[in-house]
């Protein structure tokens, strides 16, 4: 049983509940025991967590990972530490932080490794911090570990308005890449330049493979950050420069593709595809080390900000579900815990 679901106590807390697979009314609101911290484990008090896609597949049943229901969803959040467990060192109870967790952000708090807790960093305050976690594990793993980005290569994100794809094109930006990005309308083109990318491509109305060979000089880019998968591969391959990496970490256009391996041998092409939650501990305390090594100061220095598009009160999660289903945001969405000022 995951460590969330054990109460400390028989102290109750709210926390917004997956009832069963569909659609957002799936989500109920609802007591939960307060989860206790294990050994080598935190427990925050929430203040805020944030939304990511994964959240919509898990509540429709399509994630691909087996859960048990009814569960508490939710994998990144901030907060303030209640309670450290056996074997922890460097956090006192009240320390602010922030957490990526496999499950449970949804509620009033979250049980987490101590290796995937980070400190708040300087000059973003608690709430901006819930929509950290995730991005930066999942831009530091993707784009600067597996895609070996460097300062003076190029980077093309697919997705580039949302929550990791901002973040994305701005970690670019900070190590010093030329940055590309793809989204849909006019005003999310234009987030995107204003996010740092080099050149906002329309997805609806340019080719990129087109506008890559022409911004380059038919050179490509280096690494390719996709979260549509089946859809893009041919494309992404056709856009990249010799020795380029491609790194998929979503399935939006489609889970079967043919690729054409000797285009591929003809760049010395790489294609890697990632997962971040159902990795083990290890790998993810090394992620969040890195996370804290390389893309945290780079926050400090305000080089890098959490995009923030809206907020909504945790009660009202199924409401945040159908927003991020419109497509129409840009950054993050939050969920805002009981008694905190968004």
């Amino acid at each position: 049983m995951p460590t969330h679901e054990i109460g400390a106590g028989g102290r109750r807390m709210k926390a917004v509940m997956l009832a069963r697979f569909g659609d957002p009314q799936a989500l109920v609101w609802d007591d939960a025991p307060v989860p206790c911290a294990g050994p080598g484990e935190v427990v925050l008090r929430v203040h805020a967590a944030a939304l990511n896609y994964a959240d919509l597949l898990q509540r429709r049943g399509t994630y691909g990972i087996e859960q048990s229901l009814p569960r508490i969803i939710g994998y990144e959040c901030s907060g303030t530490v209640a309670e450290i467990g056996a074997g922890v060192s460097g956090w006192s109870v009240g320390d602010p932080a922030c957490a990526l967790v496999s499950s449970g952000a949804y509620a009033s708090f979250v049980v987490a490794p101590a290796a995937q807790v980070l400190p708040v960093p300087a000059g973003i305050d608690l709430t901006e911090a819930a929509a950290l976690p995730e991005a930066a594990c999942t831009v530091w793993s993707n784009i600067l570990d597996i895609g070996g980005l460097r300062a003076g290569q190029s980077l093309l994100v697919h997705g580039g308005a949302g929550g990791i794809g901002s973040f994305a094109i701005q970690a670019g930006k900070a190590i010093g890449a030329r940055v590309f990005a793809t989204a849909g309308s006019l005003d999310k083109q234009r987030r995107c330049r204003d996010f740092g990318a080099d050149r906002a491509i329309s997805y609806a109305e340019e080719d990129f493979v087109a506008v890559i060979e022409a911004e380059t000089g038919g050179h490509g880019v280096d690494v390719i950050l996709d979260n549509m998968g089946a859809a893009y591969l041919g494309r992404n391959v056709a856009a990249l420069a010799f020795d380029g990496r491609i790194t998929t970490i979503g399935l939006q256009g489609g889970r079967d593709a043919e690729v054409n391996l000797g285009a591929m041998m003809r760049k010395r092409a790489a294609l890697f595809t990632t997962s971040l939650r159902d990795r083990p501990p290890a790998a993810k305390a090394r992620i969040v080390a890195g996370v804290l090594r390389d893309l945290w100061p780079h926050l400090a220095g305000g080089r890098i900000r959490p995009v923030i598009d809206r907020s909504f009160p945790l009660a009202e999660a199924a409401a945040a579900h159908r927003y991020m289903e419109s497509g129409s945001h840009v950054g993050k969405i939050l969920l805002i815990a009981p008694g905190i000022a968004a």
